[in-house]
């Protein structure tokens, strides 16, 4: 709905994991450059933790971009299935056929596909997202899967992803010989505020926006202080703020815009719309200016159905009673 006010060609602040929207900090950098690592050199167990909203799926879809051809994955997101639910998932996944009814025969048929594929030089890769949900003995079974090896190397790379306490998980003295086999951990570490500021301008940049400052300094400043560095919070005030920003037609999002957002997302609290001021000028044609008068009340409708605004009827009914009678002062003219 703002997209053409801004200059922009896609909404920049989507919670989807679009990889092409990835902001590499340091950190984040740092993680990919490990996973890739761990994968190329058959590492085994790899971990990668990160708070809630920090972008580890947004990470994972990446590092599956730059994973070659030759390397199947697994990509498990439902954590709560128990340990045969996990391995009837994979062996779908990897596309293993008829591969039995018990848990023996599973884990014959794909002890079998990952020896086939090895020796035809592919990789193999499961990854397990929200991996801080598996049991204790989940997490066991999970670990036999490493069992699949030859002498000198592992038959399938494990990567476990979750939030922080998966690490303290994996502290327990029943998981210690997972713990072991841990070949990698990496970590994913919240935004610092000048990440925040590159962050959101990056994602404005890549959505095509011609005013890389559409946030004001004092505004990005609220943001990072408010979001703590999680890019997923990030994201939500500045969707939130433009949506404000677009209703009251300014095109720079201040401090007071992302107050205003946070106030609603924190409180509920219902924004008040304002009608942008949609004047005729010489030149313009009546057909025209009622044309932005009809798109500037339908999208007053959107924003009142997304933030719930109460007696919008009686403000649509205002201008647009404004708006017969400005037509009728420029017929008479």
């Amino acid at each position: 709905m703002y997209l053409a006010f801004y200059g922009l060609k896609q909404k920049p602040f989507n919670a989807t994991p679009d990889p092409k929207f990835l902001y590499l900090t340091p950190g984040h950098r740092e993680a990919l450059a490990q996973l890739v690592y761990g994968v190329q050199e058959n590492k085994g167990f790899i971990v990668l933790t990160g708070e809630v909203g920090t972008g580890k799926t947004t990470l994972l879809q990446t590092l599956l971009q730059r994973l070659d051809g030759n390397t199947a994955v697994a990509f498990v997101f439902n954590s709560t299935l128990p340990f045969d639910g996990l391995l009837e998932y994979m062996l779908e996944d990897f596309g293993i056929a008829k591969a039995g009814e018990t848990r023996a025969q599973r884990l014959f048929a794909l002890n079998n596909f990952l020896i086939e594929r090895r020796r035809t030089g592919q990789k193999t890769v499961l990854i397990i997202d929200e991996a801080q949900n598996l049991d204790a003995p989940t997490l066991e079974q999970v670990r036999l899967l490493s069992n699949f090896e030859t002498p000198t190397e592992k038959l399938l790379q494990i990567l476990l992803v979750g939030q922080p306490e998966l690490r303290a998980k994996l502290q327990l003295p029943e998981l210690r010989q997972l713990k072991q086999r841990i070949g990698l951990q990496c970590r994913i570490q919240p935004l610092t505020q000048e990440e925040t500021r590159e962050y959101v301008r990056a994602r404005l940049r890549i959505a095509g926006a011609r005013d890389l400052r559409l946030f004001s300094e004092g505004a990005i400043s609220r943001m990072a202080e408010y979001a703590g560095g999680i890019p997923r919070l990030v994201n939500i005030v500045c969707d939130h703020s433009l949506l404000i920003g677009y209703a009251d037609q300014r095109r720079q999002i201040e401090r007071d815009i992302v107050e205003q957002a946070i106030q609603y997302l924190e409180e509920g609290k219902r924004a008040q719309w304002r009608a942008p001021v949609i004047a005729w000028r010489p030149g313009m044609t009546l057909l025209r200016w009622a044309g932005m008068l009809v798109v500037a009340a339908s999208a007053g409708a959107v924003v009142a159905g997304l933030v719930g605004l109460e007696n919008f009827g009686a403000t649509i009914a205002t201008h647009l009673s404004n708006f017969a009678r400005s037509a009728r002062d420029l017929v008479v003219k």
